[in-house]
């Protein structure tokens, strides 16, 4: 590992162990290589829900993981368009429209299997423009700095979505964690993003940092087995070939 990946892994095992140290750790357990669920993750959600960029939304995208499944539910009951990635990115996207779920099975719409069960997936050119981007973090510091369980597909959901056009630097990001997640200082790597906003379970935080968005998907950082692994890459690397654009984008400086 590199010294920023390593100074990531660290924070990471220290807050996993706080947060289980505490007691406030909820299931799936144990929270290691996760985005951890916490006591509290609920009223964190419903917090976020109440902010202006949450009520002015129409299409909200949502991580998978088990701690925003309550915000999950609060896109749907509140009539907004879903936009779930898939785990691992392995099948691209899901939309749920709650039009057309009925109201007695959104619960089952903000799991995982139930938004596989209701909600369809789609072509690179339906997705829908994204007016809230909500992305699951293990640490976040005073800056908006996140880390994520290691992966990086947040970041790779964020560049598709804006090599598409369909997210740009003013779409908010936001996130829902527990006190112990907020840390002093993260690492970054430059396709990391920063989170405009955290809600933990008894407040709302608007951070402070300003750090570029990356433009897309920076090509020359993609290993193979990440272009084997999620289709969705292959597809958008035809997509910008065909439309005679670059088919790399260089590794950055």
């Amino acid at each position: 590992m590199t010294g920023t990946a390593e100074r990531k892994a660290e924070i990471r095992e220290r807050v996993w162990k706080a947060l289980e140290g505490a007691g406030v750790a909820r299931a799936p357990l144990p929270l290691h290589g996760r985005i951890p669920n916490f006591d509290g993750a609920d009223a964190a959600a419903w917090l976020l829900s109440q902010v202006g960029e949450f009520r002015r939304a129409g299409t909200v995208k949502v991580n998978p993981d088990s701690p925003q499944r309550p915000l999950r539910l609060l896109v749907l009951r509140s009539g907004k368009i879903l936009v779930v990635p898939t785990p691992r990115m392995a099948a691209g996207f899901l939309v749920l429209d709650p039009s057309s779920i009925p109201g007695k099975l959104h619960g089952l719409a903000s799991t995982i299997s139930g938004a596989r069960q209701l909600g369809r997936t789609t072509s690179l050119a339906s997705l829908p423009k994204v007016d809230l981007i909500v992305a699951g973090s293990v640490a976040v510091d005073a800056e908006g700095n996140r880390l994520g369980k290691g992966a990086g597909y947040s970041e790779i959901e964020y560049a598709v979505l804006a090599e598409l056009g369909l997210v740009d630097k003013r779409t908010p990001i936001a996130t829902t964690i527990h006190e112990l997640q907020l840390v002093s200082s993260v690492p970054v790597d430059v396709f990391d993003l920063q989170v405009n906003i955290v809600a933990t379970p008894g407040r709302i935080i608007r951070m402070t940092g300003g750090r570029d968005r990356p433009p897309g998907i920076f090509w020359g950082l993609l290993g193979s087995e990440n272009m084997k692994s999620i289709p969705i890459l292959d597809e958008l690397m035809s997509r910008r070939q065909a439309q005679g654009g670059p088919d790399t984008r260089e590794r950055p400086p």
